[in-house]
């Protein structure tokens, strides 16, 4: 089946010596790979290998067999040209962790729009925006909206956030994190990716990372902590 579809570039492994699988999240089937031959021959103008930057949203046509199997590009453009991600180190290090994220997080071809559009803005957000330090961290807890584990937040006067539930509790079972990580996690709850960047120091981002890293490895089969972290952590440090 051809389809015209947007499509966020999750991950390219070179294959061999000229040519990419590349895994997309596209808005029309969900998670898709697709096979670049030659992408790094310079005929193959239609598949620019810049193309295939991480968390680049792009529009495509393609060949979609559905059967489990490798796709094929037919057209490919940049739907959006970042202006200011590649050349920014902290913006393009962000760029790297969450698309490891979204690469352990989204396992089905199944179509999932609201996940999409809601990528697609959070992107260009980061792309436009210069004070950016709670992007990451607001991102993930959003997502957890479209994978079906967001914290139930009817019980947000208890002291302790219980991971494993995703619920507040007043007693402090072993899955929940302590009063202080509570607190700090209450107050990501409230923030918009336009609300004041300052609320949080580096230490106190460190520790809410931990915190949903460990809430995505609860709630996701087969969730591993990105290689990036680390290098994030650096950055942030």
């Amino acid at each position: 089946m051809l389809v015209k579809t947007k499509a966020i570039v999750i991950s390219s492994l070179k294959y061999q010596e000229k040519s990419l699988i590349v895994k997309c999240f596209t808005q029309s089937d969900g998670l898709k790979s697709y096979f670049v031959p030659n992408a790094f021959s310079a005929k193959k103008s239609n598949q620019k290998i810049a193309y295939f930057q991480p968390l680049s949203i792009l529009e495509i046509e393609a060949n979609h067999k559905n059967k489990g199997t490798l796709e094929h590009f037919k057209e490919i453009k940049l739907a959006h040209a970042y202006q200011t991600i590649s050349g920014d180190i902290i913006k393009s290090t962000i760029v790297m962790f969450l698309s490891e994220i979204i690469h352990h997080s989204i396992h089905e071809e199944e179509k999932n729009e609201n996940l999409f559009e809601f990528l697609e803005t959070a992107f260009l957000w980061l792309d436009a925006h210069d004070e950016m330090a709670n992007f990451h961290l607001i991102l993930m807890l959003e997502m957890t909206k479209f994978l079906g584990f967001y914290p139930d937040k009817s019980e947000m006067e208890f002291r302790f956030f219980d991971a494993k539930e995703g619920t507040f509790s007043d007693l402090q079972g072993v899955n929940c994190h302590s009063e202080q990580e509570s607190v700090l996690f209450k107050k990501l709850l409230g923030l918009k990716l336009d609300s004041d960047q300052k609320v949080f120091t580096g230490s106190e981002r460190q520790i809410l990372l931990k915190i949903l890293l460990q809430y995505y490895t609860f709630h996701l089969e087969g969730f591993r902590n990105p290689k990036s972290f680390e290098v994030l952590k650096e950055v942030f440090s």
